[in-house]
């Protein structure tokens, strides 16, 4: 990693940064290629990328809403209050609703996968009970429902 004297001006390659945050140099590229980062370009033709602290810090906040489940423009509308003036009152507001947003989402994807699991369990038990009839035994459960009772081995 190539740092100078003061870290605020501080340069990383792609490569310095895929290894920080162990990602791909093709995902830094994306996130690139989406508005989220602004290499300053070197070299002949400009083909090499250089990041400042800025941009690394980008990247780091990229990740972490990716993380955190939010979406691209999510994250894009996030990072562009941080180049507003100093007051995070906006972008910590648009924050905490992108967060709320994405917990509501994910209480109703456990909700759905609850019931799914509890179906699976009500699945099992009649399958249970069928292998066990199949078997010449009585089945576990009984009308009321209770769970079968499983064969101990000796």
């Amino acid at each position: 990693m190539a740092v100078t004297q003061n870290p605020a001006s501080a340069t990383y390659t792609i490569t310095d940064l895929a290894r920080e945050f162990d990602v791909t140099p093709r995902a830094i590229r994306f996130y690139e290629d989406q508005g989220l980062l602004s290499p300053e370009r070197e070299g002949p033709g400009g083909r090499k990328r250089v990041y400042n602290s800025r941009e690394r810090t980008r990247l780091k906040l990229t990740l972490r809403g990716k993380r955190l489940g939010l979406t691209l423009n999510e994250i894009r509308e996030i990072l562009d209050l941080y180049e507003s003036p100093r007051d995070t009152t906006p972008q910590l507001e648009r924050f905490l609703h992108a967060l709320a947003a994405h917990r509501g989402a994910l209480e109703r994807q456990m909700e759905d996968l609850q019931a799914q699991l509890a179906e699976i369990d009500q699945h099992e038990r009649h399958c249970r009970d069928l292998l066990a009839a199949q078997a010449g035994g009585k089945p576990a459960a009984t009308e009321g429902g209770d769970a079968p009772a499983r064969k101990r081995s000796a």
